[in-house]
């Protein structure tokens, strides 16, 4: 089955997966953009499930507050590298999560990783995390965060 290259980058940039797991999972999915989102998916749910037992010995700390200044939320996110912890990806990560601690106000971490993510309806906070794991090469976790209002 020939895909096109106009689909490949759809589905590029609507997944953030790579040129040919792109191509490769449209074949799988015989053109079927869906199919093939669930294939990606799927792909990148084992590769996070690989990298979980690996240390996370590096990382960051993320602060947020409402504008108002009257709630926000102090985050620890861990990586496996420096290099990691300081690129804008996992950058934006820390402060999304923050975000969405200030805003939905988990009670545990467990709590968080179940919740919708606010950004994107229809996608967990895990699924997110699942996400950054794939596009990093590397293991995150959020280790701690903690929520204070006035």
């Amino acid at each position: 089955m020939k895909i096109s290259l106009a689909n490949i980058t759809k589905l590029r940039l609507e997944t953030s997966a790579g040129i040919m797991d792109c191509k490769k999972a449209l074949v799988e999915a015989k053109g079927s953009m869906e199919k093939a989102k669930a294939i990606l998916k799927q792909k990148g749910l084992a590769i996070a499930a690989k990298k979980a037992d690996k240390k996370t010995e590096a990382g960051r700390v993320e602060a947020y507050t409402h504008l108002d200044g009257r709630a926000g939320a102090l985050l620890k996110l861990s990586c496996e590298t420096d290099f990691v912890s300081c690129h804008e990806e996992f950058k934006k990560l820390a402060h999304e999560l923050c975000l969405q601690v200030t805003a939905m106000k988990p009670k545990s971490v467990a709590d968080l990783l179940k919740q919708e993510y606010i950004r994107e309806p229809g996608k967990t906070v895990r699924e997110l995390l699942n996400e950054t794991i794939v596009k990093m090469g590397e293991n995150i976790k959020i280790e701690e965060f903690c929520r204070l209002e006035i």
